[in-house]
């Protein structure tokens, strides 16, 4: 998966890499150390000291910083596995644990190593911070975060331009109009469509997803209205090349020796050549169709994961029909919305349909008499395959899958809501291949109640091995652009500000370590380890604003290290941003212990 930090949203955002002033916090020892200089090893002149803190002069052997870009060690390369558990009349059951689950990867049992509960209240964002005393850099008084009011759901509707068709279109862009007045103040979403020509990021204003809907029209890679000849569909060229379907082959002999042979039968080899030549060019021209709908919706995906809330993910398509080396290709897609905690449900765009034996009335086809059969058992069974993807998107994520229906409007508003409950499961293939092999999944439960489950039925094996540094470059930013708290450290987070005129303000973030809670290595009389700290500053539309990482490298003689466990230490970053509403996101990773903490706060800047 690409950097989360490249796409797009830190590329208009331009990341600033920021210097803090580290500063260590020793109320405790504060008039210890001013008598006793000369036995105190962190000591710096009253008269430039910040009260409560210390940044010592002589300390710099013991403490340092540097910026530096993203290193953590990778964690353990897990499958994820989310499951929706229904009873018989359709409600979702709450009340599982992790012993209540079994999982089999091609049939052999594994450990389930991860699991997590998953409810919409589960991602919401903490809306308020504790006051901290006034700035002691400023000659302005701080004032007191406000109780700031942000969202708390983002839902990304994406449109596939470039499959549906006009009939579809219209419809359905009614329908996503009648979404838009059910939504709550904390709601944001954005539109996109697969062919990249709709673009309405996240946002509140109904004016602005109007305006964007009108924009949903049909756009196909391919040209439409143009017959090869033979005239060969996506779905039969798939036949051919990858199923070597004697069938689909002899259908295809068939119609290249009526329209390019006159009917010749002493020419059936060449028409088989010219068929066989057609199919490869439909089924590569199809699957890059495909791939070009699939890097969208990753690129769609990796906006959406950088949002600091619940993530809903609405597909409207009509399907398309998936050849066999595209499967990974889904597969990637469905692992990538898991592990950023995205829920992907899909709505077919045909509504309630019945299968067309004919096709299209305004491209009609040109079969022969004694092909048209066959071929017509082609187009029923690709008009159904259309929807396998948007099933195993639905399934995998523990989305839903809205089909066979015409009340679209009613479908979106379900869709937009993430499940009351699923339960996500990780685990951690044993021995596994770098093959690129399908591993088939099964979740049941120990019970043996007769609950439906829904999940993912596979994933498949990586053809390749990620290259560490890169791994760990992506870990410490999708930890960034997560809503996620994690625990791993004893970090608290607080927040200060002061306002140097009316369009501008100086926003500290201060980060409070406990070190008794650090992993130190011991090596030449020293207590080493460094820490990661890495801040974003996110608007009240999840958009990126600023932020920055660093490095504070700790070699920390004994007497240093007795003091900082009773009291901690504070780093304090500043940024200047403008008075609103913003989410601070805040990442520490010790290396250490390969221990982390993840923290999110809110702060409301006055006008």
């Amino acid at each position: 998966m690409e950097n989360p930090l490249r796409f797009p949203l830190p590329r208009r955002a331009s990341f600033r890499i920021f210097k803090a002033l580290l500063a260590v916090a020793v109320a405790a020892c504060q008039s210890r150390a001013q008598e006793a200089p000369a036995k105190t090893e962190t000591q710096t002149p009253p008269t430039t000291q910040a009260p409560g803190t210390q940044s010592p002069a002589n300390e710099s052997s013991e403490v340092s910083t540097r910026d530096t870009p993203p290193t953590f060690r990778v964690r353990v390369n897990l499958v994820l596995v989310r499951a929706v558990v229904r009873d018989s009349t359709g409600k979702v059951v709450t009340n599982l644990k992790k012993e209540d689950f079994q999982l089999s990867d091609n049939r052999k049992p594994q450990v389930i190593s991860t699991f997590s509960i998953e409810t919409p209240e589960s991602h919401k964002v903490a809306s308020t911070m504790k006051p901290v005393e006034p700035s002691a850099d400023s000659n302005a008084p701080a004032d007191s975060p406000a109780i700031a009011a942000l969202p708390q759901r983002f839902v990304a509707v994406v449109f596939d331009d470039t499959d549906m068709l006009n009939e579809d279109v219209v419809w359905v862009r009614s329908a996503a109009t009648r979404l838009f007045t059910s939504l709550a103040p904390t709601d944001r979403v954005g539109i996109y469509s697969t062919s990249g020509q709709v673009t309405q990021e996240f946002t509140q204003e109904h004016g602005l997803l109007q305006k964007s809907l009108l924009g949903v029209v049909p756009r196909p890679v391919a040209g439409n209205g143009f017959h090869d000849c033979p005239d060969i569909s996506y779905y039969q060229a798939d036949r051919i090349q990858n199923f070597q379907d004697t069938q689909a082959l002899a259908a295809a002999t068939e119609d290249a020796l009526q329209c390019a042979f006159g009917g010749d039968p002493r020419l059936t080899a060449q028409a088989q050549a010219m068929a066989s030549t057609t199919s490869q060019r439909v089924v590569s021209s199809g699957d890059a169709q495909t791939e070009y709908v699939y890097r969208h919706l990753e690129q769609i995906m990796r906006r959406l994961a950088g949002m600091p809330g619940q993530r809903v993910m609405v597909f409207v398509s009509p399907g398309f029909v998936i050849t066999t080396a595209l499967n990974l290709e889904s597969s990637s897609l469905v692992d990538q919305a898991n592990r950023s905690n995205i829920v992907i449900n899909t709505i077919d765009a045909r509504g309630l349909y019945t299968p067309d034996l004919f096709g299209d009335i305004s491209d009609p086809s040109h079969d022969s008499t004694r092909t048209v059969g066959i071929k017509s058992s082609y187009r029923v069974q690709a008009q159904s395959a259309q929807s396998d993807i948007l099933a195993q998107l639905a399934d995998g994520t523990g989305g839903t899958f809205f089909h066979n229906r015409n009340d679209i409007d009613e479908g979106l508003r379900e869709a937009t809501a993430a499940p009351a409950m699923s339960y996500l499961l990780g685990f951690s293939p044993q021995n596994m291949k770098i093959n690129g092999a399908y591993h088939t999944l099964k979740v049941s439960l120990t019970n043996k109640q007769k609950f439906s489950i829904q999940a993912r039925h596979g994933y498949y094996a990586p053809r390749t091995i990620a290259d560490p540094a890169e791994a760990a470059k992506e870990e410490i930013q999708e930890a960034l652009f997560s809503q996620d708290e994690i625990n791993d450290l004893p970090v608290e987070l607080q927040t200060q500000f002061f306002k140097k005129d009316p369009s501008q303000a100086r926003l500290a973030v201060l980060t409070h370590v406990d070190v008794k809670g650090i992993r130190f290595r011991k090596a030449e009389g020293r207590n080493r380890d460094d820490l990661t700290v890495a801040t974003a500053i996110f608007d009240e539309n999840g958009n990126f604003v600023t932020g920055g990482e660093k490095i504070v490298e700790m070699k920390l003689l004994d007497k240093t290290f007795d003091r900082l466990s009773r009291s901690g230490f504070t780093l304090k970053s500043s940024f200047d941003i403008k008075p609103g509403t913003y989410l601070v996101r805040l990442v520490v990773r010790d290396a250490e212990g390969s221990q982390m903490a993840a923290r999110n706060g809110a702060v409301n800047i006055p006008f």
